[in-house]
């Protein structure tokens, strides 16, 4: 059967020739106010509103052809401003690795980050991500897929009605509030009970993260755990498993991709977790003493945090090492993603039976 069986010919044709028209004139109009926007920003104001009438204009004339271009243009355009925000990372801390060349990646002295010896070295700051990234998924990792078992496999109906809608509440506090209560009571405790030199440690701010991490890790490990078809579930009741062993044994396995991806994101968010750790940490580019010491007054900074905190006084070779840290994030987050693609098709190839 066609896809012109049941249409009058004609209408099929005007269908068509509408997509045409208004894809045509949405992206005249789209790169003309790009265009304008680079080169003449006073009159970008103008082509946006010729995009606008001719998006007016389709849906009353071409509705569906109108919804299909937008659509698209939509589509596109997220993929066209990736591959800007890549460039412009890129094209920016460009004049620092010129400066630096690998030193900048891999330098380690007495002296690792001075702007004004135009000496610049993100190794304490990836250093102090990875640790903070570390703690905060012992703890999100571990308690987020706990929780997730008991609100999809243990809790009754009510208890989970009360506490799904509690885990988005604090999905959606805002980081700013997360590192003032941080400031206010880990630090505070902190330096009062374990009389620390100063106020603040890599540990309290991997502490809060964890914290802000683990509704994330719970939202979308529940959703993978509750993903497993209950036949698999009753199959294994029904062969005689507790319900403990039919979770390690049958819900677990089965759900393993969506809940590698659910500790993935947690990393993620870790990772690029900025306005707590800016409150929270005393902001020294120095790396550790012992490495993998978090509680004292060295080392304490992030990629994020180095951002957040010079960016207001950068100028020159400043800010390019600013924009490197930044280019370091993005490469990293990549990373994960593509981590979390590898392990989920491994999983589906390995539950399809696939050699």
């Amino acid at each position: 059967m066609s896809a012109t069986d049941g249409l009058p010919f004609g209408r099929f044709e005007q269908f068509d020739a509408g997509t045409k028209r208004i894809g045509v004139a949405s992206a005249v109009t789209i790169l003309a106010t790009v265009a304008a926007f680079l080169v003449l920003p006073a009159v970008t104001i103008y082509p946006l509103l010729g995009f606008l009438a001719v998006i007016a204009y389709g849906w009353v004339v071409y509705q569906e052809a109108t919804a299909k271009v937008v659509m698209a243009l939509m589509t596109v355009s997220t993929v066209v401003i990736l591959g800007l925000i890549t460039v412009y990372l890129l094209v920016q801390s460009f004049p620092v690795f010129r400066l630096m060349g690998l030193d900048l990646l891999t330098h380690v002295g007495e002296t690792m980050w001075s702007p004004s010896r135009e000496l610049f070295s993100l190794v304490p700051m990836m250093w102090g991500t990875f640790l903070t990234t570390i703690l905060a998924m012992c703890i999100a990792g571990p308690l987020g897929i706990s929780g997730a078992l008991f609100v999809s496999e243990i809790a009754p109906r009510w208890a989970r009605e009360v506490i799904k809608p509690a885990i988005e509440v604090l999905a959606g506090i805002p980081s700013i509030v997360y590192g003032f209560l941080g400031f206010v009571i880990v630090n505070d405790y902190m330096m009062r009970e374990l009389s620390l030199p100063t106020y603040g440690s890599l540990f309290g701010a991997g502490l809060v993260i964890g914290l802000m991490a683990l509704p994330t890790v719970v939202s979308v490990a529940e959703d993978a755990l509750d993903a497993v078809p209950d036949d698999m579930k009753d199959g294994s009741i029904a062969l005689g498993a507790t319900g403990w062993q039919t979770i390690t044994s049958v819900t677990l396995p089965a759900a393993f991709s969506g809940v590698s991806a659910a500790v993935i994101l947690g990393v993620g968010r870790a990772v690029g977790e900025t306005m707590a750790v800016t409150v929270m940490l005393a902001h020294t580019q120095t790396l550790p003493d012992p490495l993998y010491d978090v509680f004292g007054p060295k080392g304490q900074e992030t990629l994020t945090s180095l951002i957040a905190s010079q960016y207001g006084i950068a100028s020159g070779y400043h800010m390019n090492a600013l924009f490197a840290a930044g280019v370091v994030l993005f490469v990293t987050v990549l990373a994960l993603s593509l981590g979390s693609l590898y392990v989920e098709a491994r999983m589906r190839q390995k539950l399809g039976g696939e050699a």
